[in-house]
């Protein structure tokens, strides 16, 4: 990657305030008056006289009520004026999505409101037979951890029933807490995974830093709930505080918690101040791209922002969906469609994926992206692909052979461009998606028991496979989902963290802080995304036809 600084600029200005109208005080200093004549003047009987004895009594109190009832409207008129969208809104607030000016100073948390929560620390429910299994805290887990006693069948339709409407408004609705659970279930979660989820979640809060945001080196300040920062194998990127910032914040949202509820909402709401402080306004757009992390970083933080407006309609948040998007289009190569490290360069495959998805998340919180954006992506992904889109290179078309002789660093760059085109439009039966999952199949999850693992192909190829479902999502899971739980850290400093050695340059400059977070978001594949080619699927592709 390239080194381009960025320079961070400090956010939105507080309003400046509006001048006052000039009073009577004021004219009366001007005019050497004191004070005390100026009282004895306004109460002067003359004065009275001219309002009420020069008139008859019923129309002077008619003019009275009348007075009294404008005053109480315009009360209540500039009370609901002053109302404003902020970060801190109650979990029932219903706010409408709308534009509104960005003051940070607005942007306070009620630490009160944390601790009293019913989310904060509330007793986990005793299970009965009706109580369903995943509505638990880690430690009320069974001695085997899985509560569905070994039972790894998947739901059928029947038995999954149906989702709420209000939960399926868009793809991320499955994150719904009415929803999460059935989604779970249907798609071969179990407690024991939901119970490797609290545990990362609670890693990477306490690895947040006082202001807000995260560091790939998580070793860097004090410790936090007692407990110190020595987790082994910090990352190296510390030129890459945005991207750390995002990563970190993105297994909450897919868990669906966000800056208005859940039992994390605090450490969401100072991961997004910290992003939202932290802005830099290029044009119409808005720029998070880092030393370290360039357009990476820029297409994370974009996908926070887009799914935490989605989750919430906080309007505080809708200026940075809009300007972080604007600034990926306008970074997009016009010639070959993609993205790479800096403005306008030919693009590769892996940037490509996180830009797709950032756009995908602010389609679906209700922005308006261009048509030709996704038409240009189709080019570069045409460009870098083989076998009618089977198998995808980096930033030229792969090696036309037979899969079992395909060489092994194509997973990782196919799984994105495949899951890029599921996005796209492409059906289920395209021939293409057919060959190039059955090639990622056979090859499976990376579950190597020497601990050299790529997280980052795991990521993207189970997304791929639990949208493209049947016995390849259910072969693919089984894999995935126990080889996670399993080797999660239990105990100690770095309990509920992840590391692994990895195939590739890129995985351990990201060390523990990033490889927690691919793996946790992982583990939330049952809900974080409703699937494309099932039952409860948003409709909604990016067609580019």
């Amino acid at each position: 990657m390239s080194s381009q600084p960025a320079t961070n600029q400090p956010g939105p200005k507080p309003r400046k305030q509006r001048g006052l109208p000039r009073t009577a005080r004021a004219d009366a200093r001007e005019a050497g008056k004191s004070i005390t004549a100026l009282e004895q003047e306004e109460e002067s009987p003359e004065r009275s006289f001219l309002l009420f004895n020069a008139m008859p009594s019923w129309l002077a109190s008619f003019l009275v009520n009348s007075a009294l009832i404008l005053l109480l409207a315009l009360f209540a008129i500039t009370t609901e004026t002053k109302k404003t969208v902020s970060l801190e809104a109650g979990e029932n607030d219903s706010v409408a999505v709308e534009d509104v000016s960005l003051n940070l100073e607005d942007l306070e948390f009620n630490e009160a409101e944390v601790l009293d929560s019913e989310m904060s620390d509330a007793p986990s429910q005793e299970i009965t037979s009706e109580t369903d299994p995943l509505t638990i805290e880690t430690e009320i887990l069974s001695e085997s951890g899985n509560l569905f006693a070994g039972e790894d069948t998947f739901l059928d339709g029947e038995q999954f029933g149906e989702l709420s409407e209000s939960d399926l408004t868009n793809e991320l609705g499955g994150r719904g807490e009415s929803s999460k659970n059935q989604l779970l279930r249907k798609f071969g979660g179990n407690a024991a995974s939901e119970a490797a989820v609290e545990l990362a979640l609670q890693w990477i809060a306490d690895h947040q830093l006082a202001d807000g945001g995260w560091d790939l080196d998580h070793t860097k300040g004090p410790k936090v709930n007692d407990r110190p920062r020595t987790s082994p194998n910090p990352g190296e990127m510390s030129n890459a505080r945005f991207g750390a910032t995002a990563l970190a914040l993105l297994p909450f949202l897919g868990n669906g918690q966000t800056h208005r509820n859940g039992k994390h909402k605090k450490v969401v709401f100072d991961g997004l101040r910290f992003l939202m402080k932290s802005i830099n306004r290029r044009g119409k757009g808005i720029v998070y791209s880092d030393p370290d992390g360039e357009m990476y970083s820029h297409g994370l933080v974009s996908i926070v922002f887009a799914e935490a407006y989605a989750m919430t309609g906080d309007g505080n948040l809708r200026d940075y969906v809009e300007g972080t998007l604007r600034y990926i289009e306008d970074c997009q190569d016009p010639v070959g469609g993609g993205w790479r490290y800096t403005f306008r360069e030919a693009g590769d495959t892996s940037v490509v994926g996180w830009q797709l998805m950032a756009l995908k998340s602010g389609k679906l919180s209700g922005i308006e992206i261009k048509q030709r954006t996704f038409k240009l992506v189709k080019k570069f992904l045409d460009s870098v692909s083989t076998d009618y889109g089977a198998y995808y290179g980096y930033r030229i078309k792969p090696l036309k052979t037979e899969p079992n002789k395909f060489d092994r660093v194509y997973r990782a760059r196919t799984a994105v461009g495949l899951l890029c085109r599921m996005y796209l439009g492409w059906e289920r039966e395209r021939e293409g998606l057919q060959t190039g999952v059955k090639w990622l199949a056979s090859e499976g999850p990376d579950v190597n028991a020497d601990g050299v693992v790529n997280m980052y192909y795991n990521y993207y190829a189970t997304q791929l496979m639990k949208h493209y479902g049947g016995d390849t999502w259910r072969e693919w899971n089984l894999k995935q989902r126990d080889f996670l739980v399993n080797t999660q850290v239990k105990d100690g400093v770095a309990k509920g963290s992840w590391h692994y050695n990895a195939d590739g340059q890129y995985q351990a400059p990201g060390g523990r802080l990033y490889t927690t977070s691919m793996a946790c978001l992982t583990l939330e594949v049952y809900y974080r995304f409703l699937p494309l080619y099932q039952d409860g699927a948003t409709e909604e592709v990016f067609t580019t036809d």
